[in-house]
């Protein structure tokens, strides 16, 4: 029996840090961007509930599609599991089946 079972790409400690990383700098920057601007409290408030209310729901929206992926990849192999057990119960020589 061969083994179609898809490969799954490994993320490695590297990766995590890059993206890590990347995050801090780019949370800090625009921090630090609406910390210093030259605008009044309520103005620099607002913009940083907007920045706050995008994290947010990025990280939602970067689970959403996660648990999607998972979902789909579970899904299917229920789904070839089902086929496999099908295929290897039949007896085409049976004569019930005629």
């Amino acid at each position: 029996m061969t083994n179609n079972a898809p490969v799954r790409p490994q993320m490695t400690a590297a990766y995590f840090l890059q993206a890590a990383l990347s995050f801090a700098v780019a949370l800090a920057a625009v921090t630090i961007g609406v910390a210093y601007m030259p605008m009044g409290a309520w103005e620099r408030g607002f913009l940083a509930i907007g920045v706050l209310f995008l994290v947010s729901s990025s990280f939602t929206l970067a689970k959403c599609v996660r648990d999607r992926q998972e979902h789909s990849q579970v899904t299917t192999r229920v789904d070839k599991a089902r086929l496999d057990k099908l295929i290897s119960e039949h007896d085409p020589f049976d004569v019930k089946n005629l």
